[in-house]
């Protein structure tokens, strides 16, 4: 139960029937694929989360350890007060981490799932009694709204991880500039975490790790399609296959048919030949001159940008 001061907004509105048939339409394609909003169902979310804490996955201890060594840099820029938009919030831990330094007037925690997002509003409220805690539900994959009721002074968005990895470049500069229209509303900036090009065996190790997690964690969308459409996939029938596109500069995953195999989709029977590929992710990865372009592309204009000493992540803020 969400506690009474706690303001939650579910702008949510899924078209149950659009989603279901661009998902069968996507897997019935020749070169299938699907989006990477189907990995997250509560196993996907923990497996996820498991992740972050793997001797490969460099992205979010190397983030956060910018984040620690420029905090008071950082937050000079940002200065305090205004409303934090915190994109894809989460569990909100990393959110958490800036909030004794920013200290917004409100937080505002985005995200398509309410439950957990209410839960982690609750956790952090009795920590930060001056802040307000509000959330957003809605799905930001497709387009970023944010009520105007919903921002308090100057804005901040806040989209760390490099999530931002997961949209083609056109995407990503159309979901920039949805950010910076919120951001620019109120004279407020961007706060953003970057995944940096770097060696291809480093890249392979970071989403095909030793114990598996990412293996299974690519597995388990087949699992939570089968619940969404009543498929019949056979998730030992698959196996998960990631390689580096150095010429597009990023890691692509997918899923490949291990024999020949037939599938109940939307009630149609697909054929899946041996070594046939379902496509599940893209996570593109930029030099600090190529982000930096985009987000002049975006209308950006005042550009800051940290690194560690080894240049593999970037964090940006812009305004």
């Amino acid at each position: 139960m969400t506690p009474v001061n706690i303001h939650i907004i579910n702008q949510l509105h899924i078209d149950h029937a659009t989603e279901t048939s661009r998902l069968i339409a996507g897997l019935r394609q020749p070169n299938a694929h699907i989006e990477p909003k189907y990995f997250y169902d509560a196993l996907g979310c923990a497996l996820y989360g498991a992740i972050c804490h793997l001797d490969e996955y460099y992205p979010t201890r190397t983030e956060r350890a910018i984040f620690q060594q420029y905090r008071q840099e950082i937050t000079a820029h940002i200065g305090g007060g205004g409303t934090l938009v915190d994109l894809g919030a989460g569990d909100c831990a990393k959110a958490q981490e800036w909030l004794p330094h920013i200290a917004p007037a409100r937080y505002l925690a985005v995200d398509i799932a309410a439950p957990p997002m209410a839960a982690a509003l609750a956790r952090l409220q009795p920590e930060f009694p001056a802040i307000e805690m509000m959330g957003l539900v809605t799905d930001f994959s497709q387009k970023l709204t944010v009520p105007g009721e919903c921002l308090r002074g100057s804005a901040t968005v806040f989209y760390p991880g490099s999530s931002i990895g997961n949209f083609a470049p056109p995407a990503a500069i159309r979901f920039l500039r949805e950010m910076r229209a919120i951001s620019a509303f109120s004279n407020g900036g961007l706060l953003i975490g970057v995944d940096a090009k770097k060696e291809t065996a480093r890249l392979g190790a970071a989403y095909n790790d030793a114990l598996g997690v990412t293996s299974a964690f690519n597995l388990n969308a087949l699992r939570h399609i089968n619940q969404v459409l009543g498929c019949d996939f056979n998730v030992t029938d698959w196996r998960h296959v990631v390689f580096y596109d150095e010429g597009q500069g990023r890691v692509e995953m997918h899923l490949v048919s291990t024999c020949d195999q037939t599938v109940t989709i939307g009630g149609v029977l697909r054929e899946f030949k041996a070594g046939e590929k379902i496509h599940t992710e893209n996570a593109y990865k930029y030099h600090q001159h190529e982000f930096t372009a985009l987000l002049t592309a975006a209308g950006f204009e005042q550009i800051h940008c940290w690194s560690n000493d080894a240049n593999e992540f970037w964090v940006f803020y812009a305004k």
